[in-house]
């Protein structure tokens, strides 16, 4: 039976052990969307012609993002939508959303702290890509320059070379998780995606590391990597 992440609960403990234990070289070290370059302190030096107008402080940093938003699994669970009764601050006050569903459901946790759904991205495309859902938008200009992702009316196309990874991290996250379905027309694009944009050989060795210290398989992935000759 294909397992979920039942080892790291902390999303600040995932991102740390990205940080330190998969993304290892220089040549490992870029960002999913603009194939922007980090270094082991995650200081971006972002492609030629790399444009951000927006969240420019952010634009100088790596971010983990989540492919699968927080926010598109998160709002499925009772304590994002509607509080518990251990979501009360200090002043009595009590509150929902992320916060109440990362104190009181480990099950968020989990999902929220699954690394094969984190990958590095430029923090202000981080923070204008949102909880927005992925598509194909057509002949319009790209958002970031020289970086070929588009965003316009909370939707996202992002560039070629990131879109059979995205994908197959959907396809993973609503293989395993009950608590994240997609859409009938998203899921028909991420089959057409993974099919046209194969894995290469970064993709797989990325998997087997989280394998090491997450513990659970990618199903998914073992699967592409296997018929692509990368096992």
């Amino acid at each position: 039976m294909n397992a979920e992440n039942t080892q790291i609960q902390s999303f600040s403990s995932a991102k740390k052990k990205l940080e330190k234990e998969i993304y290892l070289t220089s040549q490992e070290r870029h960002t999913l969307y603009c194939q922007a370059e980090f270094d082991s302190n995650k200081k971006i030096t972002p492609p030629n012609g790399f444009e951000s107008l927006k969240y420019q402080k952010r634009a100088k940093r790596v971010e983990w993002e989540h492919v699968v938003p927080a926010e598109n699994f998160g709002r499925n669970f009772s304590e994002w939508r509607s509080g518990a009764e251990v979501c009360v601050n200090s002043k009595g006050k009590a509150y929902k959303g992320r916060r109440c569903a990362e104190k009181a459901n480990s099950e968020f946790r989990y999902m929220q702290a699954d690394m094969y759904n984190l990958y590095p991205a430029i923090g202000s495309v981080n923070a204008s890509r949102s909880n927005y859902n992925f598509a194909m938008l057509g002949s319009m200009d790209n958002s970031f320059g020289s970086c070929a992702v588009k965003i316009e009316s909370r939707k996202v196309e992002p560039p070629t070379a990131s879109r059979g990874v995205i994908a197959r991290t959907y396809l993973y996250m609503d293989n395993l998780y009950a608590n994240y379905k997609m859409s009938s027309q998203q899921r028909q694009l991420m089959n057409a995606w993974d099919k046209t944009y194969p894995v290469d050989q970064w993709e797989c060795e990325r998997a087997k590391r989280i394998q090491k210290v997450q513990g659970n398989h990618n199903e998914i992935l073992e699967q592409s990597c296997l018929k692509a000759g990368f096992n």
